[in-house]
């Protein structure tokens, strides 16, 4: 993927009491006797770059289906850009980008054609703009060179570009993705990341979802867990991962001696990696241990609060939902 995002207008930042890009408040979906979403009550902030993440049967598709008006609540209320759907989602979805379940287009036109039909569809776009912002897309996303080679013979991959160009064809408040790294390879993955960060600096809403927990943590600036169709935590990722926070790193090259000297001082003390140990909360102070392993002669390197990474509190999160 080329191209950058100098071209993109920039939003106004979310505020203090701005309303959020997207509301549910006790949302249900059955589909028969299944419940695939149960009484969620959830606010996307405007200007984030927010995560949903989950386990397959979740609810994350059902959830993300919903906000867009392509499925009907049994149950609660919606809000899209402040518009309530499915009713008034018409006033709402010109602004907003959605690639979801994977991208559909025709198999016999090539991805150049495919998505100038799709640009005509566009309520933003003028007849005379299709024609730039096409190519335009098409080279954010690394589509040009196979822009007019028919659709049925693109990879995954290259699928999935077709997709997100369709969904930069217009500036929009929010852009939803559904899996978007689905096929790609690890540069494609890093120019997702990229265009991720294009949009958020532009002051555009970004929902991802994804199973790729070291991407979210990468992009992400809030995440909500869901498990069994609930949301079992939701909020800014770096408060989450700091309150499953717990013990002091330390790295030395002495860990034998370390190890012994902190037992020695009724500190639990455990080792993390081939130069690191964790000291447990419960015990002495951090100054007190720094002090105890320097009078002890030990190398102290590096003294940090432990925080976990995302698949950490991720399978914490849900592991322990029943």
């Amino acid at each position: 993927m080329a191209g950058s995002g100098d071209a993109q207008p920039r939003f106004v930042a979310a505020g203090p009491g701005e309303s959020p890009a997207a509301r549910v408040r006790g949302l249900r979906k059955v589909f028969g006797r299944t419940v695939a979403v149960d009484r969620i009550d959830l606010d996307v902030p405007t200007g984030s770059v927010f995560g949903m993440l989950g386990p397959n049967g979740s609810g994350k598709t059902t959830l993300i289906r919903t906000l867009l008006g392509l499925t009907r609540p049994s149950a609660g209320t919606v809000q899209l850009l402040g518009h309530p759907v499915p009713d008034a989602a018409a006033a709402a979805l010109p602004f907003v980008g959605a690639l979801v379940e994977g991208p559909g287009f025709h198999p016999f036109l090539s991805g150049r054609e495919n998505l100038r039909r799709g640009a005509a569809a566009e309520p933003l776009l003028s007849g005379r703009e299709i024609s730039a912002a096409v190519e335009t897309a098409l080279e954010r996303v690394g589509l040009t060179d196979a822009a007019g080679r028919r659709y049925r013979g693109y990879s995954l991959g290259m699928k999935q570009r077709l997709g997100l160009a369709a969904v930069l064809l217009v500036p929009r408040r929010l852009v939803v993705l559904d899996e978007p790294t689905n096929g790609l390879d690890p540069a494609g993955t890093r120019d997702v990341r990229r265009i991720i960060a294009e949009l958020h600096a532009s002051g555009a809403t970004v929902l991802v979802s994804s199973h790729l927990l070291a991407e979210v943590e990468a992009t992400c600036t809030h995440v909500a867990v869901l498990q069994a169709g609930s949301v079992v935590a939701a909020g800014e990722l770096s408060r989450l991962l700091e309150a499953d926070t717990s013990g002091l790193v330390i790295t030395t090259p002495d860990i034998d001696d370390a190890l012994r000297a902190l037992r020695g001082a009724g500190a639990t003390a455990f080792l993390e990696g081939r130069d690191a140990i964790v000291v447990a909360d419960g015990g002495p102070p951090a100054p007190e241990v720094i002090a105890l392993l320097v009078r002890a002669g030990v190398e102290v390197h590096e003294a940090r609060r432990r925080r976990p990474r995302l698949e950490e509190v991720f399978a914490r999160l849900t592991e322990d939902t029943p």
